[in-house]
């Protein structure tokens, strides 16, 4: 039991960093200023239900996809990680929407926003579903995917309850407290990041195969 808790933990503390929802009020409301709570209300609730479908397909489908492409899982850990520590490296400064102006101008003339940009890739970007995949490579038992859906439930609810709260939380923290707590996620998703790396490192070295292929190599070279 104490180790399901552990996977449901270890799910939040990576994909809450990087789906950011605070950051993502802020677009949210650049985007739905001239509509009614309402739809704003109705635009968060479907974002949140995509974004929860886009995570759960990729963590049902991760394994499948590294078998087809021949990924390692040291491989896919080192590509989430360079691709995780790029996210927290544009948080830190600041930059932490993935969506450029011209894109946000076609936003607010659209709709239905709650696909894109509010799912994808704001929630559940190229970041959050490689966070996915990792977490899907790492086990193979179905009570520990029970564990990983439950976790990507709490950060989506987190972010639906962030949405249509959004005028209210950006009024009581402003421009400013949104950078700062948008850096303050940025310095842990760089943790999760780099831990991804080190992991991965990890699987290598203990990998016997892959090091006599290396020395192999070495001396011939040599």
């Amino acid at each position: 039991m104490i180790d399901w808790i552990n996977i449901v933990l270890a799910t939040l503390v990576a994909l809450l960093p990087i789906t950011n929802p605070v950051s993502t009020a802020a677009l949210f409301l650049s985007i739905t200023g001239q509509r009614t709570k309402k739809e704003r209300r109705d635009q968060a609730f479907k974002a949140a239900v995509y974004a929860f479908a886009i995570l759960i397909a990729f963590l049902i489908t991760g394994t499948l996809i590294m078998e087809f492409f021949g990924i390692s899982i040291p491989g896919l850990r080192i590509a989430g990680g360079v691709m995780v520590i790029k996210v927290a490296f544009s948080m830190l400064k600041a930059d932490t929407q993935e969506v450029e102006p011209d894109e946000k101008v076609e936003a607010r003339q659209k709709e239905d926003v709650s696909f894109t940009p509010l799912a994808m890739p704001s929630l559940s970007g190229p970041g959050a579903i490689a966070v996915t995949i990792g977490l899907a490579a790492s086990t193979d038992k179905y009570i520990d995917f029970s564990a990983i859906i439950l976790g990507i439930f709490i950060v989506v609810l987190a972010a639906y309850l962030t949405l249509t709260a959004a005028d209210k939380i950006l009024k009581v923290l402003g421009t400013m407290g949104i950078n700062a707590l948008s850096k303050i996620m940025g310095f842990l998703l760089l943790a999760v990041g780099i831990q991804f790396l080190i992991n991965a490192t990890k699987a290598i070295i203990v990998d016997a195969e892959f090091m006599s292929q290396l020395l192999e190599t070495i001396q011939s070279v040599s």
